[in-house]
């Protein structure tokens, strides 16, 4: 049985509006793609399904930094990503569209999997992560 919706929990909503932010990260825009979902995440102050909005935006600053050679930075951010990615667990803001669309349990553990004292090595296997492609969100 499907659980029941609660305010904040992500939607299709949402995720029609991270399409353009998606498609900049996979195509390793990633500065571009913090600029374009942070937008979203300002407009959705007060709702929790904006922690989703956070954590890419964080990874995305942390794999910026990762391949401007900025150790400390991409540390910095990932951390922060990490929190945040709690966030969204202990608010139940995840739901099943995270996982059908964006592959978001392979993200998460991408993310985790870095140590807290990296090198940025590893960052390489979150670096070849993308996100499914948001041009074949309708088909699937």
């Amino acid at each position: 049985m499907a659980e029941q919706y609660h305010y904040g929990q992500f939607t299709d909503s949402h995720l029609n509006l991270l399409k353009k932010g998606i498609e900049l990260y996979n195509i390793e825009h990633f500065w571009e793609c913090h600029e374009e979902i942070e937008d979203l995440w300002l407009e959705d102050y007060g709702d929790n399904a904006r922690y989703v909005y956070w954590v890419i935006i964080q990874v995305a600053t942390s794999l910026y930094h990762y391949l401007d050679g900025n150790l400390a930075g991409a540390e910095g951010m990932i951390r922060k990503a990490k929190r945040k990615l709690d966030t969204c667990e202990e608010k139940r803001v995840e739901t099943e569209l995270l996982e059908k669309f964006l592959d978001w349990s392979e993200f998460k553990k991408l993310v985790r999997e870095i140590p807290e004292k990296s090198s940025l090595d590893d960052y390489n296997k979150l670096h070849r992560f993308k996100f499914k492609n948001p041009d074949v969100w309708d088909k699937i």
